[in-house]
């Protein structure tokens, strides 16, 4: 088996926006196995500002493996080798996983079989508060009966009016309200903006402060009316130490990012460390292209998930690679 490495730009349609920022463009490495005729494709799909392995050649990284002739225990040795680049990590393990799906079933669910589809969130992104309004109705005129707001980097009684307007054209058992906030609330004033939102009967909200700030994050978690999903918190965060951090900071939900999170085995380590809490779990893409969605996509559905993912990240890029995956009322089919 021969592994090689190509480097892709996605293009957004338009400047993907949040609280940290926006992004115009997505560089992606494209890894590809050749077995004979036959060929497995993985994405490393980093995000420049908030994976731990962002701002790294990842291309010079792997380069001693490439052009090479690889066994699966090579490439079990390059996968702990990626142990410190979760998005290069991520990638070789997607491939993995293809080169043995003939014996798992992580490829055979009624998902892949086009049996049955996932339930989705439909994504509003950041921008000015009409702009957003408007998404939010094309989302839920597309059949969306669970719709994520990004928030925090507005004003915020605007953002409370847009949320208000919303609630009261769409009620909560015709449309749950998902809130991410990517950490921009103050610590201090956290609570007193999460009861404010609770008034428009909010289903959760993701990281509403900065990670790493888990005295305050505890506190929030427990007091909160609103309950509370992390996310950047489990980004580079060990995951041998997920149950300490779990029981310290007691979330009702955690958000697992494959890409950032470094793989699915880690993945699902984190769902196992927290179910074993009674904490609640989802998953979301994180800007990946078509192949690396449908690896999430795939993943998921070996689960018996019921709550709406965070998989409708597939149209946002001006070209992206072949399409495998579609949004249809508000949930993900394969193609």
């Amino acid at each position: 088996m021969i592994l090689t490495a190509e480097k892709h730009v996605l293009q957004f349609i338009k400047p993907a926006k949040t609280s940290r920022g926006e992004y115009a463009k997505k560089d992606v490495l494209l890894l590809t196995l050749k077995e004979g005729n036959t060929v497995y494709q993985a994405e490393v799909a980093p995000l420049s500002d908030l994976s731990v392995d962002g701002k790294l050649d990842l291309l010079g990284l792997i380069s001693p493996f490439l052009e090479q002739s690889h066994t699966e225990n090579s490439l079990m040795e390059l996968l702990e080798f990626c142990t410190p680049y979760p998005s290069l990590r991520f990638g070789v393990y997607a491939l993995l996983q293809k080169l043995r799906a003939h014996s798992t079933i992580w490829a055979d669910t009624p998902f892949t079989r086009k049996e049955s589809a996932l339930k989705i969130n439909g994504l509003v992104w950041m921008n000015d508060i009409e702009s957003m309004s408007e998404e939010a109705e094309n989302k839920a005129n597309q059949g969306f009966t669970c719709i994520k707001f990004k928030v925090g980097a507005l004003d915020f009684d605007a953002e409370c009016r847009m949320l208000e307007a919303f609630r009261k054209r769409h009620k909560a058992f015709d449309i749950e309200i998902r809130l991410d906030a990517n950490g921009a609330f103050p610590s201090d004033s956290a609570l007193s903006m999460l009861k404010d939102l609770s008034r428009f009967e909010i289903h959760s909200i993701e990281q509403p402060i900065k990670a790493e700030n888990h005295d305050w994050m505890a506190r929030i978690c427990r007091e909160s009316a609103i309950d509370i999903a992390l996310d950047e918190e489990l980004i580079g965060f060990p995951v041998e130490n997920a149950h300490h951090l779990l029981t310290q900071l007691k979330p009702q939900y955690i958000i697992l990012k494959p890409t950032l999170i470094g793989g699915f085995d880690r993945c699902d380590s984190w769902i196992k460390t927290a179910l074993k809490e009674n904490i609640g779990w989802w998953s979301t893409s994180a800007l990946e292209g078509n192949i690396g969605l449908f690896d999430i996509a795939q993943w998921v559905s070996a689960y018996p998930v019921t709550m709406p993912q965070g998989l409708g990240t597939g149209a946002l890029f001006v070209k992206n690679f072949p399409q495998n995956t579609r949004v249809d009322s508000g949930c993900l089919h394969r193609i």
